[in-house]
């Protein structure tokens, strides 16, 4: 039998035929990272069928455990990249005691992923819009809550996800009054584009402060 090792090795990472990224002059890139993540991103879902805004979020706890889960970008602004989740869940409770976290985007079909890293804030305002905005199946599912916790039989979820349904539908303007949305203010924001027979090439984008200009420096791969 093959091994496991061996099975990886066989994978395709990659698809045939992308093309490099051969950049040599920096002063050509937009001067925000906002904008070359919007370009890149509205290339990615042109190339679909996949979802572009799921991201990976990772969170370091109070006592220092590292945590990632995939989430999905609700709205990107010149203050950063937003999403969103119950304040009480386990990214929420994270948040809480270290607010700083990074996301990665990975879109393979045009080889490229994207890291953004920097602090985290809450905004429940925004929170409750982005909550009736969505559909009545994800407002039911955050009604239920109890994320993360254990679940002695599928059936009771079942049950309270169906009651939770009947009750977003009959009050659309019902909010969880847990839900918030955050918003990460990058300070470092990588690019990174792989093509065929061209190699990698790695870009970031990094400030110190919020008021601070960005500087752009090619990576080695």
């Amino acid at each position: 039998m093959t091994s496991f090792r061996a099975r990886l090795r066989d994978l395709q990472v990659l698809p045939d035929g992308l093309s490099g990224w051969e950049l040599t002059d920096l002063s050509v890139l937009p001067g925000t990272p906002h904008e070359l993540f919007e370009t890149w991103f509205d290339e990615a879902a042109a190339a679909g069928p996949h979802a572009p805004h799921a991201m990976t979020l990772s969170t370091v706890g109070a006592d220092g455990t590292v945590a990632a889960r995939t989430v999905l970008l609700t709205d990107l602004s010149s203050a950063g990249w937003w999403f969103a989740g119950h304040a009480t869940s386990p990214k929420g409770r994270d948040l809480a005691a270290n607010p700083h976290a990074a996301l990665t985007f990975l879109w393979q079909g045009v080889g490229r992923q994207v890291r953004v890293t920097g602090a985290v804030t809450s905004h429940p305002e925004a929170g409750a819009a982005d909550f009736r905005s969505r559909s009545a199946g994800s407002r039911a599912t955050a009604l239920v809550d109890h994320q993360s916790e254990v679940l002695d039989d599928l059936a009771d979820h079942r049950e309270a996800w169906s009651a939770a349904l009947a009750e977003v539908r009959a009050d659309p303007e019902l909010v969880v009054p847990t839900w918030t949305a955050w918003c990460l203010a990058p300070t470092t924001v990588e690019f990174w584009r792989s093509g065929g027979g061209t190699g990698q090439t790695r870009v970031r984008y990094r400030r110190g402060g919020q008021e601070e200009a960005w500087t752009t420096e090619l990576l080695w791969p």
